[in-house]
């Protein structure tokens, strides 16, 4: 029997703990029987017996998440309509049909070609941006050229005006 929200530990899935007749909160306050495991009912504070419904408030869901990272959501979350799991595995009873979405984020194969073309896209923009920068400083160097050029002859015509003016005191 695998069950829905339970946590992997140690490679085995928590199997032996639920596999007895009775079972016990896992804060020791109260133990209950098999049946009464996930019957959408909170027997345990700690939601040891709801492991895959929302009956528990402070009930935890495991997501399993294969091709991605597990994660533990609020079980408040479990069968809401809304997909928490990458998997969608907390939506086992709700109607909808959440799509695996685990692979994009998860799968390492995928997240290397993804980073690769990444990379090849991020090459090309850098190599517009270096033409673009290659062209703006050859504009640049035309208008720092033509500001010198133009100081050049303003200073030029400001000592011919001046040599003209010492010219006629110099006739008069």
């Amino acid at each position: 029997m695998t069950l829905v929200g339970v946590a992997i530990i140690g490679g085995r899935i928590y199997e032996k703990y639920f596999s007895s007749r009775f079972i016990k909160c896992k804060d020791g306050s109260k133990s209950f029987t098999r049946d009464r495991l996930n019957d959408d009912f909170c027997d345990c504070v700690d939601g040891t017996d709801e492991p895959g419904t929302s009956a528990c408030p402070r009930g935890k869901f495991y997501c399993r998440n294969l091709g991605s990272k597990p994660q533990f959501i609020f079980s408040s979350h479990v069968n809401d309509q809304i997909c928490d799991c990458c998997d969608g595995s907390d939506e086992y009873d709700s109607g909808i049909n959440c799509p695996n979405t685990c692979v994009m984020g998860g799968n390492l194969e995928y997240r290397a070609k993804n980073f690769v073309s990444s990379i090849d896209s991020k090459e090309s923009k850098d190599e517009l941006l270096l033409e673009d920068l290659l062209h703006k400083s050859k504009g640049l160097k035309t208008v720092i050229v033509l500001q010198i050029v133009l100081f050049g002859c303003a200073i030029a015509f400001r000592l011919f005006c001046r040599r003209e003016k010492l010219k006629r005191r110099h006739n008069h």
